[in-house]
Formats: structure tokens, C-alpha cells, sequence
């Protein structure tokens, strides 16, 4: 079922939460709603849902127009941050619920509920209650109650934001997997742009209610249509377009700044021409590479991410006189901070 949202806009007070936004989001797929707080991203999550209505605009759900219908009639399943599973329920009972609700069933209910535990990896847990399973294990309970009424449409709102960060990456996997067994057309908030980056089709980037732009990770973050999205996705270091580091380079800008890539910066031992000097102010070890911060001659401070096997070849020492050159940077009309 794809959605399709037409110049829609919701104000609370004189704050504009979701400005003008239009977007379409194909059947099937699976797609991120990113950007930071208050970029209005959860905002229009609930409009989609029906738990908000919009003050103008459209929203189309299989090319119906459901702007107005209930949360009941849009059939969607909606996951918030907080699982909120009943305590005094068990996992089953907790999985079954919405459709008992609906009246379906007890034969369809039970085979539901075991294919639902299956599905979530949760076999022959599913007469424990939520106090007696992990934080990952109650998110995927959850889950998999709002997967039970086949939805059309799944709705998380930061799914992952409360857990810590090794149960987030598993998770993460987890999901993409399951999206792609259960093909439900499928929207998430986040602000975490390596989540986006990792499970969505598609990421829609949001800052201050509108959309900056909509494309899949690899485009988003190798062609950034705007200085916010370059900023937003990924380290970045935001120069003078005066820096020396550019001119010495024939990097010409009619803008202000330019926007540089820590892996865009190539980090020599010895000048061949085109680099500039650099000192080497601090090294730091990520385990897979590792980021030193150098000092340019003109005081301008940049960050170069250096493979491991490049940093033992180069064998960089804190103080050490070194030569950059950038190997690509962009720039844009306007920047404005996130």
C-alpha cells in the first residue's frame, strides 16, 4: 500500500511543525523519516497514522484519500518509542490483543499469534511476561502485536531510541530482515542517521518542518542536495572557501564555505606540489580507522579519517608536519546550522 502525502502542513500554535511537505512513498518499501529534533518528522508520522489532522493538505493511502478517517479505518500498525506492552499480560495475550479486539477468530488468533512468535524470534517464550524478557526481546513482543492485524501500513516512531547501543545494531538487522520477509509497507523516525542510513530503501530528510530532500542512502550521502543534508549525514568539515587548503587545489566557490569529508582529505608525509602543511594536533583510535585532527598553516582545524593501514604506512605522530589535499569538497548557496 503506498502512501502519498500532497502539500500538507500542521501548526501548533505559531510553531509550523510540517511546512508545505509533499512526498510519495512506494508499496512495499521500507523508508526513513530523518532529522532532528523538532525538524517535525514524528509530527508527520501521526498524520499519516490519523493520530493528527492536518490544517491543509493531503494524505492518500492506496490512492484513497484518508486526510480524515480514523486511525481505525487507515489499518495501520503504529510502534512508538516506548513499547507500553500490558504488564499483567503475557506475550501471547499481548501479541493476541488486537485481534480480539476485532473479534477474530479463536483459531485464527492462536495460528497467528505462533506464526507472529516465529516471525520474531521468540518461540516458546510466549507464556512469559514483559518483566521477564530483555529490552530487545519486549520491543520485537511489540512489534509483532502491531504486525498481527496485517496492517497495511507500519508506523515506528524511534523504535530503537530507548536500548542500548548493541541491542540497537541487532535490532536494526533484525528489522531489515523481517521487512523483507513481510513486505509491509513500512515508515520510521529517527534521528540517528547510521540507522537510516543502514535498514531504509529510502531516507526523507526533514529540518524545521520541510523536506530537504528524499533519496536512498548512497544518494543522499554522495550527492547532498543541500548544505543541511551534508552537515546532517556523516562527519563533515565546513572551511572557509578562501582556506588555503582549497585554493592551492583550484577548488573555486562563488559560496562562502565548502563542505570537505574527513575521508576527502588525503594526508602525505612529504609536499608534492599541490598540499598544503598541516601539524597533527591528535590522533584518535576508532578500532577500524582512525581520525586525526590537523592543524593548517592559515589555523584552520580539519578532521582526516585514515584507514588503519594507511596510518602505519604514514606511522603519524602527534606534532608531526604532514601535507593535505582535499580530494573532493562541494558547496552551496546557503548554509544554516543545525
Amino acid at each position: 500500500m503506498g502512501i502519498i502525502v500532497e502539500n500538507v502542513s500542521k501548526q501548533f500554535g505559531s510553531f509550523k511543525a510540517v511546512d508545505s511537505v509533499s512526498l510519495e512513498i512506494g508499496s512495499g518499501s521500507l523508508v526513513a523519516l530523518l532529522g532532528p529534533s523538532g525538524s517535525g518528522k514524528s509530527t508527520l508520522l501521526r498524520l499519516i497514522a490519523g493520530l493528527e489532522l492536518p490544517d491543509s493538505g493531503k494524505i492518500l493511502l492506496t490512492g484513497k484519500d484518508a486526510t480524515y478517517q480514523s486511525v481505525q479505518e487507515r489499518n495501520i500498525g503504529f510502534l512508538f518509542q516506548h513499547y507500553a506492552l500490558f504488564k499483567h499480560m503475557t506475550v501471547r495475550k499481548n501479541i493476541a490483543f488486537g485481534l480480539e479486539i476485532r473479534k477474530a477468530p479463536k483459531a485464527k488468533i492462536k495460528a497467528r499469534v505462533e506464526e507472529l512468535l516465529e516471525l520474531v524470534q521468540l518461540s516458546g517464550l510466549g507464556d512469559r511476561y514483559p518483566s521477564q524478557l530483555s529490552g530487545g526481546q519486549r520491543q520485537r513482543v511489540a512489534l509483532a502485536r502491531a504486525l498481527a492485524p496485517e496492517p497495511k501500513v507500519l508506523l515506528l516512531d524511534e523504535p530503537f531510541s530507548a536500548l542500548d547501543a548493541r541491542v540497537r545494531k541487532d535490532l536494526r538487522a533484525w528489522l531489515r530482515k523481517l521487512h523483507d520477509e513481510v513486505h509491509v509497507t513500512t515508515v520510521f523516525v529517527t534521528h540517528d542517521q547510521e540507522e537510516a542510513m543502514e535498514v531504509s530503501d529510502e531516507i526523507v530528510v526533514m529540518n524545521k518542518g520541510r523536506v530537504e530532500q528524499i533519496g536512498t542512502p548512497a544518494e543522499i550521502y554522495d550527492r547532498p542536495a543541500t548544505a543541511f543534508v551534508m552537515s546532517f549525514i556523516g562527519p563533515v568539515n565546513v572551511l572557509p572557501s578562501s582556506s588555503n587548503i582549497f585554493q592551492s587545489n583550484g577548488f573555486d566557490s562563488a559560496h562562502p564555505e565548502m563542505f570537505l569529508r574527513p575521508q576527502d582529505i588525503i594526508v602525505e608525509t612529504s609536499p608534492n606540489g599541490t598540499t598544503v602543511a598541516a601539524r597533527v594536533s591528535r590522533l584518535i583510535h576508532l578500532g577500524w580507522e582512525i581520525q586525526a585532527e590537523l592543524t593548517l598553516d592559515d589555523g584552520q582545524v580539519v578532521t582526516a579519517h585514515l584507514t588503519r593501514d594507511r596510518f602505519d604506512e604514514l606511522n603519524l605522530q602527534p606534532q608531526q608536519r604532514v601535507y593535505v589535499k582535499p580530494k573532493d569538497a562541494k558547496s552551496f548557496p546557503l548554509y544554516f546550522s543545525i
